[in-house]
């Protein structure tokens, strides 16, 4: 590199000049200029040079570091290496020993192999000896059976003999009778002696019990009774001789009773003809209506038919769930009650014949026979033995069967007791009836058909104390004191020793804590304890059974706890039907046996009929005693028993057997036990159901398909609840296996696994086998544990509302599809419309009852409670008829929104599925005046429009003027102020088209219909003008304001809030034939006229007996102040829908306030009956006029 530069180098190439030609200053100059300016260049060179040389040594030192690290990623795989041969060495060895192992356990296998084909020879041997031992069983029961019809006929021979010559006597008294007739002897004749011959004649027709019709025989005993000539009494002695009877007082008595009862017999045969012809004429007239949206109206109602209530201490009580069909129960009952009452004690102890209580057996149960009411004869209301004077001294043969000696008492009774009454604090004899839990009296026992004198509600907080005196108790409940007397200290400790049962058990009963207590198995089986055998209804819950006279008793004659009791099958095999037959049992030897034998007590055993029947009873019997055996349920059943032991532990190797994980084959047999092979058959078909719900993947358009395999499914699990626990098993097996996030098939499984739970839960202890497996997969990170989530949620939510009634609808299962519900609280929302025509979406869970969804509601409103607001919520009539049903509290909103689909389908199959969908609708059903003040914005504003709709159709009386000033309230609400057209260059006919369409709308929105009907067009557009004047008045008033108007005008009226029906007394009526409004509000039941509305008559509620269907038509018992007439059956023809709303607001009105009564107990008593003996006085006034008559007809005052 030069340093130096071109100028320098030729400087000193140059010659030297002459000194003096040479200017060495500047010379100097310019090289000193020079040198600076090598100086400069110099400088930046050993910069350059510097910056060179660190990045020499940069690079030196990153080429150190990588070095460093290949040396130790040499050393690593080196150390790998080495690894991986040792690893290599190892595996060999397992290899071999895992060879080993399978090769000696394929020979344990073989020698398994063998010893079950030893033990199936053992078997098919012992198949052979029963079926011979069957069949020399079946040739002995052929011979019984030819024995047994050998005797039968030689019985019907004798009794044909007896016919023959019972007909011959008959022949023979017949034509005694016409010798007697054509003789003609005038002599007078004793009444005994004519009610002696009507005996003969009628004892003798009596024994021919399958003779022809019974009423032609009435009649020919009553046209021979009539014609009966007047004899001698020698004569009368003379036939009675012949026929051999006595002819004494009882026998007299004894056979007018008998005549009684049989012609009643005829009647009631006559009747129940007539009646069935009567409803089989109903059904058909209505089946178009009504047949469809019979689920639909059995879900909301719990009933198709009207029901029948009566009033019994302030509150309404149902005690007939369809119409009463005659006169058995309504107003007679009186009569009844004090005809029976005439016999004083002394003459119903000593006498005997129709009073006695072999006569009055015969006569109440024929007359309960032919009764429609719920109220039926105790079966322990009759005396069992011949010798006994009083229906209290004996029980019935049943209960005292199931004594038990003393382990399982009887809970049942009935007899005579005295009873000191309330006002008077006088003692009256009266019969008690104790059944359901329930003590129940009447005046005597011939009254128990009718409705009772009053009842005595038993609870696990009543008391019973006994009195100074031996034959008195106290029976204290949480209302009232009661004292009762017996007729002997022995009768007395009867009636205390089956008290204290019935208290007993109520309060150890959970079904009664508990009524949504789900059983595990129920059944008909034999019990038998003590050498007692008894046909019971078995029922298991939890861990005690139960059992009942029959499947339809709510209250069970006894309880057994099974908890660390011993449960076993008992081998009967060695038994003969011999020994069944002297036990004079229906028993056989085929049925099977289960011991079940609690700590402390005495075994009972319980005989089954069927195999399948037999091992569901014993692995949920064994399963409920919390015994640690497995061997018994089906091999699934045994490996949770299994788990259960060991609690479930998560590194067992029992988690992975085969049955216990998902499965792409189907399944030979149920994973449960089942008590019959229908079931057993039906559970595989489940199997195969999920199968194809689980593989078939998911498509928008199609899924329809996974709806309705969906809906299949659950509907046979819910129609047969022993699948429930079967189709649940199912799920958890089919869901126990990770998949890759593009593979469908447990993601299906666990949405269906998600619908599942959300109807029903199963038994213990698949419910822990449940609760385990969702613990197990529940993780916020994936899908799969998204819906574990979601399933936990479900869990939670059915324990706490107990199950559906009804399957998963459209909207529930494609909500459940197409979104996770994991991110949802509430993952199902619908709209509820409300009477101004707006509506609120709210959400609800798969188990959220009507009144959570009202919460919801009024928290999302800001209205109050039910309770106090009395606002329902309603719904649509599947069918799209004009009708409306109110929705009870404890339903359910999907089962609504089911049922409706259901109905709706089966009514309207041509229609597109999901085009229409249940409308809720928020309005006020029960209006309380009380509660006005602490009104909400929203409600006055919902009572306005609610009361608006009212108007038009014609239910509030108004005239033309109040109605126009009405109308101009509520534009001014919901439009707001009118803008008065005026003229402008753009068009002023536009803006008065506009105004006048807004007055036409405002017209047919809020103006009653039958005043604009029939109007001209000239009316009309005076119409709209006088409403624009209205209207254009009010321009300033907020809106509250004149909601604030319009209900204080309406509340005017007396009837404000009550609903309106609209009917047609039945003659004969003291209220006539014309048409009438039934007005149902707080204070009772009124009767309006149809055309002006005035108050005929008004009834409160106390005065209301019995109240609901009658036949086709709405009847009412009132107490009247006559002494004549004490009761009034008033009968009305209405429609049929509107019979059973009519019914069920009164029973709510009543219900109502007797909780309002008992609740709110911290008010002034002043405060509670101010308002509600002024509003009855007003009311009762027959002909006061209505409010329509008492404003002006000219000229309006409101505003």
């Amino acid at each position: 590199m030069n340093l130096f530069p071109e100028e320098l180098r030729r400087t000193m190439e140059e010659p030297s000049e002459p000194e003096g030609l040479i200017d060495w200053k500047e010379r100097c100059v310019a090289l000193e200029a020079q040198l600076m300016k090598f100086r400069v260049q110099a400088s930046k060179i050993r910069e350059l040079l510097a910056d060179k040389m660190q990045q020499l040594e940069r690079q030196v030192i990153d080429a150190e570091r990588q070095a460093e690290k290949a040396f130790q990623e040499v050393q690593v795989m080196e150390e790998k290496l080495k690894a991986a041969n040792i690893q290599t060495s190892e595996s060999e060895t397992r290899l071999y020993k895992k060879c080993q192992d399978l090769e000696s356990a394929m020979q344990e296998k073989d020698g398994i192999i063998q010893n079950l084909a030893l033990r199936l020879e053992e078997q098919k041997q012992v198949r052979i000896q029963e079926a011979k031992i069957i069949e020399e069983k079946a040739a002995k029961i052929k011979e019984w059976v030819t024995v047994k019809l050998n005797e039968l006929e030689v019985e019907n021979q004798n009794l044909r003999f007896i016919n023959q010559t019972q007909t011959e006597e008959i022949r023979a008294i017949q034509s005694k009778l016409q010798e007697l007739q054509e003789k003609k002897i005038s002599c007078i004749s004793t009444p005994k002696t004519s009610e002696g011959q009507r005996n003969l004649t009628f004892g003798c027709f009596l024994s021919r019990a399958k003779s022809p019709p019974c009423v032609v025989r009435c009649e020919e005993v009553s046209k021979m009774a009539s014609s009966e000539p007047e004899i001698t009494e020698g004569r009368c002695v003379e036939e009675m001789e012949i026929a051999e009877k006595p002819a004494d007082n009882q026998v007299q008595e004894n056979s007018r009773s008998q005549r009684n009862l049989h012609e009643t017999s005829c009647s009631s045969e006559q009747n129940q003809k007539t009646r069935a012809s009567f409803a089989m004429d109903g059904d058909s007239a209505d089946t178009l209506s009504y047949s469809a949206a019979g689920l639909y109206t059995s879900l909301i109602y719990k009933n198709m038919t009207t029901p029948v209530y009566t009033t019994l201490k302030g509150k309404a009580t149902q005690i007939s769930s369809s119409p009463f069909l005659d006169d058995s129960s309504g107003s007679d009952e009186e009569d009844g009650s004090r005809s029976s009452s005439r016999l004083s004690e002394s003459d119903a102890r000593s006498r005997s014949g129709p009073s006695s209580p072999r006569a009055m057996k015969r006569g109440v149960s024929d007359s309960s026979a032919a009764s429609e009411s719920d109220y039926a004869i105790p079966p322990d209301a009759y005396p069992i033995d011949a010798e006994c004077s009083q229906p209290e001294q004996k029980l019935l043969k049943t209960c005292l069967a199931s004594c038990d000696n003393g382990k399982n008492e009887p809970l049942e009774k009935s007899g005579y007791l005295l009873k000191m009454s309330a006002r008077v604090k006088t003692w009256k004899r009266r019969w008690f009836v104790l059944k359901g839990g329930e003590l129940l009296y009447y005046k005597s026992p011939s009254d128990v058909i009718r409705k009772p004198q009053g009842h005595i509600e038993l609870s696990a907080s009543c008391s019973i104390l006994r009195g100074d005196n031996k034959q008195t108790v106290q029976l204290a409940t949480e209302k009232h004191t009661y004292y009762l007397t017996a007729d002997s200290p022995n009768i007395l400790e009867e009636w205390i020793k089956v008290l204290q049962n019935v208290l007993r058990v109520q309060a150890a009963n959970p079904l009664c804590l508990q009524p949504e207590g789900k059983p595990a198995v129920k059944g008909l089986l034999t019990k038998v304890k003590h050498g007692y055998s008894k046909r019971v209804w078995c029922m298991l819950v939890g861990k005690v059974l139960y059992y009942f006279r029959n499947q339809e008793d709510k209250f069970p004659l006894g309880q057994l706890k099974l908890w660390e009791a011993k449960v076993e099958e008992v081998d009967r095999s060695c038994d003969s039907d011999e020994d069944y037959e002297t036990r004079g049992c229906y028993l056989l030897s085929t049925h099977y046996t289960i011991i079940v034998h609690p700590k402390d007590q005495g075994p009972t055993y319980l005989l089954i009929g069927s195999k399948h029947e037999k091992e569901a009873w014993l692995y949920h019997l064994t399963v409920a005693a919390g015994s640690n055996n497995i061997n018994v349920g089906s091999e699934f059943e045994q490996l949770v028993c299994k788990l259960l032991n060991i609690e479930g532990e998560p590194s067992s190797q029992i988690w992975r057997h085969p049955m216990l994980c998902h499965s792409k084959e189907g399944i030979l047999s149920p994973l449960t036990t089942l008590p019959s092979e229908a079931l057993q058959t039906e559970a595989i078909k489940l199997f195969k159901t999920c199968q194809l719900f689980i593989n078939a993947a998911v498509d928008s358009p199609a899924i329809d398909y996974h709806i309705s395999l969906a809906q299949s499914a659950l509907q046979v699990c819910l129609t047969h609840p022993e699948l429930q626990n079967e189709i649940c098993c199912q799920l958890i097996k089919q869901t126990r296996r990770r998949q890759l996030q593009n593979q469908p098939g447990p993601l299906q499984g666990w949405q269906l696994l998600a619908l599942c739970v959300g109807l029903f839960l199963p038994h213990h202890p698949f419910l822990w086998l449940l609760q385990l497996h969702l613990q197990r997969n529940a993780d916020s990170r994936t899908e799969f544990g998204k819906y574990a989530i979601y399933c936990q949620r479900c869990v939670e939510r059915t324990q706490q509302n107990g199950d559906r009634e009804a399957r998963p609808s459209r909207m529930e299962i494609l909500s459940t599809l197409l979104r996770n519900p994991y991110h949802h609280s509430r993952p199902f929302s619908i709209p509820v419309h409300f009477m101004n025509g707006l509506y609120q979406v709210v959400g609800f869970d798969a188990s959220t009852t009507v009144e959570e969804f009202l919460n919801t509601l009024n928290q999302d409103t800001g209205m109050r409670k039910p309770a106090q607001s009395g606002f329902a919520l309603f719904t649509d009539d599947p069918s799209g008829r004009d009708l409306e049903h109110c929705l009870q509290g404890n339903i359910k909103i999907c089962d609504i929104i089911s049922k409706w689909e259901q109905a709706s389908k089966e009514q309207q199959p041509g229609k597109c599925e999901g085009s229409r969908t249940v409308r809720l609708t928020y309005k006020n059903r029960l209006y309380f005046s009380m509660q006005a003040r602490g009104e909400t914005d929203r409600e006055k504003l919902l009572l306005l429009y609610q009361t608006n709709d009212q108007i038009i159709n014609g239910l509030f009386p108004l005239n033309k003027d109040l109605a126009l000033e009405m109308a101009a309230l509520l534009a001014q609400v919901d439009i707001g102020d009118f803008e008065r057209p005026f003229s402008t260059p753009a068009g002023p006919v536009t803006n008065q088209c506009k105004a006048n369409q807004t007055l036409k709308q405002v017209i047919e929105r809020f103006y009653p219909k039958r005043y604009r009907e029939g109007c001209s067009e000239e009316q009309l557009r005076q119409l709209y003008q006088r409403l624009s004047t209205k209207w254009m008045a009010l321009r300033g008033h907020s809106a509250a304001d004149c909601i604030r108007i319009y209900l204080t005008v309406a509340r005017k009226w007396p009837f404000f809030g009550a609903k309106l029906f609209f009917a047609k007394p039945i003659a004969p009526s003291s209220l006539g034939d014309n048409s009438v409004w039934l007005a149902v509000h707080e204070n009772g039941l009124s009767i309006l006229e149809y055309t002006s509305m005035k108050l005929v008559v008004s009834y409160m509620y106390k005065g209301l007996m019995t109240f609901g269907g009658y036949q086709e038509d709405f009847m009412v018992v009132v107490s009247t102040q006559s002494k004549d007439r004490p009761t009034e059956k008033l009968l009305f023809a209405m429609a049929k829908h509107k019979i059973l709303e009519i019914t069920l607001l009164i029973a709510s009105y009543i219900n109502n306030f007797h909780q309002q009564k008992t609740t709110v107990h911290h008010l002034s008593a002043p405060a509670l009956l101010s308002p509600r003996t002024q509003a009855p006085q007003a009311r009762l006034v027959g002909n006061q006029p209505a409010l329509s008559n008492s404003r002006p007809t000219k000229g309006p005052t409101l505003l």
